[in-house]
Order: structure tokens, then C-alpha cells, then sequence
């Protein structure tokens, strides 16, 4: 978690700065696509403030009504950052950019140069991301990104790192369309990188959007993390075996797993007890995410 919210930190003076710098430049030059990439890093600068609400009330203690802590709040303000970048940054850059299409739009200018300065702002943000959840995949022996982006629960981080891919996207769609117009004089290049800024931004929102829908509803580990825990319990000397098993995401990296186990008839009650409570430590200690383990012995 502290990762993450350095990663978040990082992401929120960066996009301050680059909130101001492009409203400037759209300022000095009226460009449509400067005026989208406003939009994205105010978009951008709000959606850190409130992942970091959600790492903030996610780390409370456990309560009577919360029983398992308010991890899932992370979860919560992930997909409320993901509506926001729907909301904010891709329908109004859209609608703004095919605005300017169908009507006389601005021109390049200094924006050109504005852009250009984003980009010593944005790597640094993206570096810090992708570090974190590289050391996320090294960890979990993912084969990569798109394996990292199904399976992992630190949604604040995956946040990060989608929007500052996007950013960076922005940034080039956005100097293109200043350069051809300023090259051929026909505006509508533009007012076109705005509105594709403003589509990719939605389309990315909407997979977050699914992303974070996964964990809100309570999603179980992979299936071939939950196979190396059945066969952990299955192998356990004394077990007759499994009637139910289950797990759960309860935030981030935090998972609880409920298990329903038959013994080998004729084993006495302290004697059970024992090899449940070492089987719970062998399950915690084959997954570091493993907070919480409940097996409860069947007849």
C-alpha cells in the first residue's frame, strides 16, 4: 500500500502542474485539442485526490459493522475515478472536439510547446506506476501486463498507471493534431485528435470501470491460486476431503478464505483442532495476500 500512495502522490503534484500549463496553452491558442487535454489533467489531478481518500479510509480498523476492515474502499473510489474520466475528460473532449469539427475551431500555436512540456511531466509519473506494478508481477509471477491488469487487486495503482498511459497517448494525439494543422491550415486535424482523446479516454474508462466492477462484487482469487490452496488442505494428512471452498477479496491484497473440510472419522476433537489451526498457517503462508482463513470441520 505504501507504493501505491506514492504512486498516487507522484500522479497528483504532476497533473497539478500540467492542469495549469495546458489551460495556458489553450488559453494563448483556443486549440480543441489542448482544450481536451485540459480536460484529461483536471480530470486526472481530481481522480488522485480521490484514490487517496480511498487509501485513506481503506486503512481503518475493522469494526462491528465492518467486520473485515473498509479495505473495499479503494475498490469504491476506483470506480468513481473511472466514472469521472468517462464523465469528465471523454465525453466533454469528444463533444468538444466534434463541436470544432462541424464549426470553424482554433489553431496550434504555442500549445505545440505546452505539450511538448507535458511530456517531461507525465514519464516520470508512468515510471513510478509501471515500477510498482512490476514489482506486482515479479511478485505473483505474472507473464506481464494484460495478465496483471485481470488479476490484480491494488486497484490504485492499476488506476494510476491506465491513466498515465493515456496520458502520454494524449500528449502524442494531441501534438499531431496541432502540427498537421499548423502545417496545412485545415483545423479539422485538430478538432479530429480531440475528439479520438476524448473516445480512447471513455473506452479506457469503461474497462476500469468492469475492472474495478470484479472486486466491488466480491471476486474469488484466480483459479490457479485457489487450486495451490485446495491441494495444500486435500494433501494435509487427515482429510477425507473438501465440501466447499471459498475466497474473497475484501481490499486490497486482502483476502479471506472459507473452507468446509471433512477428517478421517475417529480423530479426537484436540487433535482436529491442531491440524486446522496449522493448515490455516500453511494457507497464509502459500499466499501473503491471505489474511483471514475460517475451515470448519464437517461430519
Amino acid at each position: 500500500m505504501a507504493g501505491s500512495r506514492k504512486v498516487v502522490m507522484a500522479a497528483l503534484i504532476a497533473n497539478g502542474a500540467i492542469t495549469v500549463l495546458k489551460f495556458v496553452g489553450f488559453l494563448l491558442t483556443a486549440s480543441p485539442s489542448m482544450l481536451s487535454e485540459t480536460y484529461h489533467s483536471i480530470s486526472d489531478t481530481g481522480n488522485q485526490v480521490f484514490l487517496l481518500v480511498g487509501i485513506r479510509y481503506g486503512k481503518r480498523d475493522r469494526d462491528r459493522r465492518h467486520p473485515f476492515g473498509y479495505g473495499k474502499a479503494q475498490f469504491f473510489y476506483a470506480f468513481v475515478v473511472s466514472m469521472l474520466l468517462f464523465g469528465i475528460a471523454g465525453w466533454e473532449s469528444a463533444k468538444h472536439g466534434y463541436e470544432q469539427l462541424t464549426h470553424s475551431g482554433g489553431h496550434g500555436g504555442e500549445s505545440g510547446a505546452i505539450e511538448l512540456l507535458g511530456f517531461t511531466y507525465e514519464p516520470v509519473i508512468g515510471f513510478k506506476a509501471w515500477a510498482e506494478m512490476s514489482r506486482q508481477i515479479e511478485e505473483n509471477d505474472w507473464s506481464g501486463i494484460k495478465e496483471a491488469f485481470r488479476k490484480t487487486s491494488d486497484v490504485t495503482t492499476l488506476t494510476a498507471l491506465t491513466e498515465d498511459t493515456i496520458a502520454l497517448a494524449g500528449l502524442v494525439l494531441a501534438l499531431l493534431g496541432i502540427f498537421l494543422s499548423r502545417q496545412t491550415g485545415i483545423e479539422a486535424f485538430d478538432a479530429a485528435a480531440a475528439l479520438l482523446i476524448g473516445v480512447m479516454l471513455m473506452c479506457f474508462a469503461l474497462l476500469l470501470a468492469w475492472e474495478n466492477k470484479r472486486l466491488i462484487l466480491g471476486e474469488s482469487l484466480p483459479a490457479e491460486d485457489e487450486r495451490e490452496l485446495r491441494r495444500i488442505i486435500d494433501d494435509w494428512e487427515g482429510v477425507d476431503r473438501i465440501v466447499d471452498f471459498r475466497t474473497v477479496y475484501f481490499g486490497p491484497e486482502r483476502v479471506v478464505v472459507s473452507a468446509d473440510v471433512e477428517f478421517t472419522p475417529g480423530l479426537e476433537t484436540g487433535e482436529m483442532d491442531e491440524r486446522i489451526t496449522a493448515m490455516e498457517a500453511a494457507l497464509q503462508d502459500a499466499n501473503g495476500s491471505i489474511r483471514k482463513v475460517y475451515v470448519e470441520p464437517e461430519v
